[in-house]
């Protein structure tokens, strides 16, 4: 028996989208790794990169809705693959107008006779498509109940836009949910351990790559073309690869340099690095997850960036009581393990793989975690609690929770924030939206311990 060799890039960006796709449906894997995979593994060309990375996220972004565009020409049972061919090949025509319809329908046929066993299944694509051609693409408008009309619209499933609607209101689920469906933006965050914001530009300037300033937070910058791991500026360890939400933590934080902090839930370490540049590299941040491989992460991101002060440990947060003294930390993050939520543009699978009966888990981890970091921190201290997520149980729910175990502890506003984030608190809270200002979802809760509680 001859072992099967690996598929060898043959220039074909639809079946490699397709390839993609499938092993996202079938073995649960994420689609940004995968894509990036496949990119590195072929030395995919930058053209052929955009549109990979464009039908593959697109075809996953809007799988529900091209389902409804697909369900009145379909008869009978189709093959997964062939399912997902036909998403693809829809996804082109409904959504890209600088891709000829013939052409997008050329390719599916192709593609079929390439992977099926008989020339019916060719035949069958060719006839599904060019039905659409003829008849055109179904109406959402049609849909007279408001809730699954965005459902179908945006590609979210019924319960999760339910969820939402009950939570912020139709007008603003709306915005989230087609802001999901935009591409994500590439966002830099400048180690300012070494460097200012203005070298940190100069430098990639220098390399020939377009970026530009953030609005929102001064070290955050905007990369408009080409890839930041790819820069010199970035294996220099100028900059690091972030989300501009999830830079917040950081700031709410309030570190200073000689603190000894916690990261509770640090890897890959992004979050962590920012604390230890905000520490200006002075004092005691000790780093724990509960993964040792992802240790690895934290530990090169943290050589790379030159920031001597970070010291990664393998550590359920949930029993740190039994590593570290009680009341031994200036500041602790809690970035908890949470439902994702948030990051649906970067990550679009996630929509349906998750369940509404998986929430019940994620609350009693959050809240074990906060009980711990609540007494490893000093009195006076200040702790942050943050997530990717958008959903209200998570986020407010478990705050609420938490504080009616523990009246000693009070939410302060985060400090030293732009007006975009100001208006944005509540209290300690801050519930950022995609839409807000194209980022993640996220959540900041910064907290205070007032000291000896007594009633």
């Amino acid at each position: 028996m001859t072992k099967k060799k690996d598929k060898v890039w043959d220039g074909n960006v639809r079946d490699a989208a397709l390839t993609i796709l499938l092993a996202v449906d079938k073995q649960q894997a994420y689609s940004n790794l995968l894509l990036h995979q496949t990119i590195e593994k072929y030395n995919i060309k930058p053209k052929e990169r955009a549109l990979l990375t464009e039908i593959t996220y697109g075809t996953l972004q809007y799988k529900m809705t091209l389902d409804y565009y697909l369900e009145p020409f379909v008869r009978g049972k189709l093959d997964d693959w062939v399912r997902w061919l036909l998403r693809l090949s829809l996804y082109q025509i409904a959504n890209l107008s600088k891709i000829p319809d013939h052409a997008a329908v050329n390719e599916a046929v192709e593609i079929a006779k390439h992977r099926a066993r008989h020339q019916g299944v060719s035949k069958t694509v060719n006839g599904i498509l060019r039905s659409v051609l003829r008849d055109g693409i179904r109406d959402t408008t049609n849909i007279k109940d408001p809730i699954e009309r965005l459902s179908i619209e945006t590609s979210h499933p019924v319960w999760l836009v339910r969820r939402y609607v009950e939570a912020y209101g139709i007008q603003k689920t709306s915005d989230m949910l087609f802001e999901n469906n935009l591409p994500p933006q590439q966002t830099i965050r400048v180690n300012t351990a070494k460097v200012t914001t203005d070298q940190a530009l100069e430098s990639l300037w220098g390399e020939k790559f377009e970026v530009v300033r953030s609005k929102v937070l001064p070290e955050c910058l905007h990369l408009l073309t080409g890839q930041a791991a790819r820069t010199e500026s970035y294996k220099n360890g100028l900059i690091t690869i972030q989300d501009e939400s999830s830079m917040i933590p950081a700031y709410a934080l309030q570190v200073e340099p000689g603190m000894r902090v916690l990261d509770m839930c640090a890897a890959p370490g992004g979050k962590t690095t920012h604390i230890a540049e905000k520490m200006k590299n002075e004092g005691e941040l000790i780093a724990t997850d509960l993964h040792a491989h992802k240790l690895k992460l934290i530990k090169s991101n943290a050589e790379r960036l030159g920031l001597t002060v970070i010291n990664a440990q393998v550590l359920d947060g949930r029993k740190a009581t039994e590593q570290f003294e009680k009341q031994s930390f200036d500041r602790i993050l809690v970035d908890a393990p949470c439902s994702g939520l948030g990051v649906i543009r970067r990550k679009p699978d996630i929509k349906y793989t998750k369940r509404e009966e998986d929430f019940s888990s994620l609350q009693p981890i959050q809240l074990q975690l906060l009980d711990s970091a609540y007494e490893l921190l000093k009195n006076e201290g200040k702790m942050v609690y943050s997530t990717c997520t958008v959903d209200k149980i998570e986020n407010d729910g478990t705050v609420s929770a938490f504080l009616e175990k523990h009246p000693d502890m009070e939410l302060e506003p985060v400090p030293n924030v732009p007006d975009v984030l100001k208006e944005l608190q509540t209290k300690g809270m801050m519930q950022v939206f995609p839409q807000d200002f194209s980022s993640d979802g996220f959540f900041v809760a910064a907290f205070r311990k007032k000291g000896e509680f007594t009633n």
